[in-house]
């Protein structure tokens, strides 16, 4: 398979798991679609290694995997497929690999919500600086923002774990990530549409519907939050 191939291959398994994008994607310019849709896939594939998985090991060993590779984006050298559609963007990629053992560190169970969002503010800081750059925003998404939508789209996708020690209830969770939601701030324009239907996804999760938007409701999300 050529790269080419296989960045196709990682994009349409990305637009599987949010088939909202199909819909709310024609509010992001043209040009940037694409570059859009491999950074939330890479976005996913961090996730994946650092929650996923009852044993942590073959997580920590592919974080160590894209550290390595994210470092080497920064000086121009690429292995993923996913470096096709972002790696020739001048962006801060080694400061996100730095940021790594943060996100690998927030699988351990979180005390409680203000816990959580400490654990993974340093790499929430992170993401927010490349997404500056990918998509040439004026200022960074606030971390607190990037934080929130991290921690919901973990108690949606990989539930175990993803609650303070001694809470069990995803659900209830789920509630109090709502309640915590803060306004959209500053950030780019892809970024603040993602994580409104990363909320209304949790809205649904938390009422024990099925995860996913209808159609019209991604329309009015993605139109909401791409006017900012």
């Amino acid at each position: 398979m050529s790269d080419v191939d296989a960045l196709q291959a990682f994009l349409a398994k990305w637009r599987a798991r949010w088939p909202e994008w199909a819909v709310a994607e024609v509010f992001v310019p043209a040009a940037q679609r694409e570059r859009a849709q491999a950074w939330f896939a890479l976005r996913d594939e961090l996730g994946d290694a650092a929650w996923g998985g009852q044993d942590p090991l073959p997580g920590d060993a592919k974080l160590g995997w894209w550290a390595e590779e994210l470092d080497g984006w920064s000086r121009g050298a690429r292995r993923h497929p996913l470096g096709l559609a972002l790696q020739k963007v001048q962006a801060p990629w080694d400061n996100l690999a730095a940021c790594l053992p943060a996100l690998r560190a927030s699988r351990e169970r979180p005390a409680n919500l203000d816990g959580a969002i400490f654990a993974l503010e340093p790499y929430a800081e992170a993401v927010a600086g490349v997404a500056q750059h990918l998509f040439d925003s004026v200022a960074p998404a606030p971390a607190r923002n990037v934080v929130l939508s991290l921690l919901a789209e973990r108690a949606m996708r990989h539930p175990d774990g993803a609650t303070p020690l001694g809470d069990l209830d995803v659900r209830g969770w789920s509630r109090g990530l709502l309640a915590q939601w803060p306004p959209p701030g500053d950030g780019t324009r892809p970024g603040r549409i993602h994580a409104a239907v990363v909320r209304g996804r949790l809205q649904r999760h938390a009422q024990g519907k099925p995860p996913a938007l209808p159609r019209l409701g991604s329309l009015a999300t993605a139109w909401r939050a791409a006017r900012g």
